[in-house]
């Protein structure tokens, strides 16, 4: 790869895609616009609030100006925390509207971890929804106030938003990511980059409008995906309890009863859904019009290949996109389910944002790390500059206009200006000196009968030896798993470098903070399971 101390130069035949320009209005502009056109509309919905989008804007007034009250100006910060609601989306777009940054701190994280990202944020206000906070603030914490009455018929006033200065450069929030010290890291997201996001979903969409769950948590950047795509496109917002995340039989339901028209999900909970679906006798009452996957690599098993062919009326599209870069790439599947590849693709760059592979081997230069410049580029990690040196690196002006690109970590291969994911630049597996894909394996795993999720990880049993091991939970009890048959399935379907010498049936698999399967608490249970003599295959 090209060094990280000087300017990359991208000439041919670096592949380089371009989504083509892009003018997204400011996200506060064309939520006031909406407000104003659909008063009366429903706007946020949770287990305890309908707001319409004129009880939504009377609310973050109400909040902007308190936090006004507080001294809080343009450039500061506002951490928030708090039980999933509508309380905190107000909050979320009254600290925007200030000209503050808002920091979102999932109360449902380590105190710990809260904790540090608080104090690494500088926040000057903690306002906080529910309970109180468990942790330390160290600053003023106040509650959200409570949405403002409605007024009589008669003295309603329009669907005023506050005042608002918008700039392409002035940071909408900080959201913290996985640091490899331990600690998360928080990356700073300007107005450019969200506003370009939110402009895209609301014309990307089947109809801007669409009743979307707010199924995400606080701490994952799809949360605003979820929350301005709607709400700037006049949706509504309806909020998903807590415990529905991880009950895909009674979300299932729970999507059929409140109408819901567009989900966005991560894989291993879209994965959850369709298995689920496949039991049920009808998916009629289901209102779906749209499924926006993003965060890891769709694999089209059996269950979502029916799902979505017994609902022809809903789109499945793939979002990719970093904590670093919000939405570079799209792709929308057509035709038939059962003619959808195993592996989709990644798709193409927005509007606004370009993309360069920087080849491993200049021998197959459409093979490599996905640089990605433009209008989704982040500020910056905060408060690291070494890690901003080696990650946001200097360019040499590209042919639209851009000099500094961000370096995704993801290695990928262009075909037909299509983009497709390959596997992580930084934890490239060799076995026995051939490159295996783990996902390829993953996704074998996932056609054989009983497996509802499958993860296939690097071992490294002694210094220089490395395995492949996979993990997997199964439908029902763990007798009905044939590990044997599964075994020659795929020997029968790859290669003997990838396929892994076992497959250990788990319980449930370890999940990251945003609810992605954990590849390395995966590798670290099954090399702990190999240490004490239980690394046998299906045990």
């Amino acid at each position: 790869m090209a060094s990280k101390s000087t300017a990359l130069t991208v000439p041919r035949p670096h592949p380089s895609l371009w989504g083509g320009s892009a003018d997204p209005p400011c996200l506060l502009t064309a939520l006031a616009m909406t407000a104003a056109a659909r008063p009366g509309d429903i706007a946020v919905r949770d287990e305890d609030h309908e707001l319409t989008y004129r009880d939504l804007a009377r609310w973050i007034r109400s909040i902007a100006a308190v936090l006004v009250d507080c001294g809080i100006r343009r450039g500061d910060r506002v951490a928030i925390t708090g039980s999933r609601s509508a309380a905190i989306v107000a909050g979320m777009l009254a600290t925007v509207y200030t000209g503050a940054t808002y920091v979102p701190l999932d109360a449902g994280y380590p105190v710990k971890r809260l904790e540090h990202m608080k104090t690494d944020s500088a926040a000057k206000l903690l306002l906080f929804a529910g309970q109180e906070p468990a942790f330390m603030t160290g600053v003023q914490s106040l509650r959200i106030p409570p949405a403002p009455g409605r007024p009589a018929a008669s003295t309603r006033s329009a669907a005023a938003m506050p005042q608002h200065s918008c700039q392409p450069d002035l940071p909408v929030y900080i959201i913290y990511t996985s640091g490899s010290t331990g600690l998360p890291k928080g990356v700073v997201l300007p107005h450019r980059s969200i506003d370009n996001m939110a402009e895209w979903q609301r014309s990307h969409s089947v109809r801007p409008d669409l009743r979307t769950a707010q199924f995400t948590p606080l701490n994952f950047d799809v949360w605003f995906q979820e929350v301005l795509g709607t709400l700037c496109g006049g949706g509504t917002l309806v909020i998903m309890p807590e415990p529905l995340r991880r009950d895909p039989i009674a979300l299932l339901d729970w999507l059929a009863d409140q109408r819901i028209e567009r989900l966005f999900l991560p894989y291993v909970a879209l994965n959850m859904l369709t298995v689920v679906a496949a039991a049920a006798d009808s998916l009629d009452g289901l209102a779906l019009q749209e499924v926006n996957l993003g965060g890891e690599q769709l694999v089209c098993t059996p269950a979502v290949r029916d799902f979505f062919r017994r609902l022809p009326g809903c789109r499945l599209n793939i979002h990719y996109g970093q904590s670093e870069s919000a939405m570079v790439t799209a792709y929308t599947l057509t035709g038939q389910p059962e003619d959808w590849p195993t592996l989709p693709p990644i798709g193409r760059p927005l509007p606004g944002c370009e993309v360069i592979v920087d080849p491993v081997d200049q021998g197959e230069p459409a093979t490599g790390e996905l640089l990605v410049t433009g209008l989704p580029l982040s500020t910056g990690y905060l408060n690291q500059p070494g890690l901003n040196a080696a990650r946001y690196i200097p360019l040499n002006l590209t042919r639209h206009g851009h000099n500094r690109a961000f370096r995704t970590g993801d290695l990928v291969r262009v075909e037909d200006d299509v983009i497709h994911y390959v596997s992580r630049a930084d934890n490239e597996v060799k076995i026995r000196g051939v490159r295996v894909n783990p996902l390829e394996v993953d996704a074998c795993l996932l056609e054989q009968p009983g497996v509802t999720e499958a993860v296939c990880v690097p071992i490294e049993i002694t210094e220089g030896s490395r395995q492949l091991r996979a993990a997997v939970t199964v439908d029902g009890e763990e007798v009905a798993f044939d590990v044997d048959r599964a075994m020659a399935a795929l020997t029968e379907l790859l290669p003997g470098p990838s396929v892994p010498v076992s497959i250990t049936v788990l319980p449930e698999l370890p999940r990251t903070p945003s609810g992605k399967a954990d590849r390395k608490a995966v590798a670290q249970t099954l090399a702990g399971m190999h240490l004490q003599g239980h690394g046998q295959p299906g045990r």
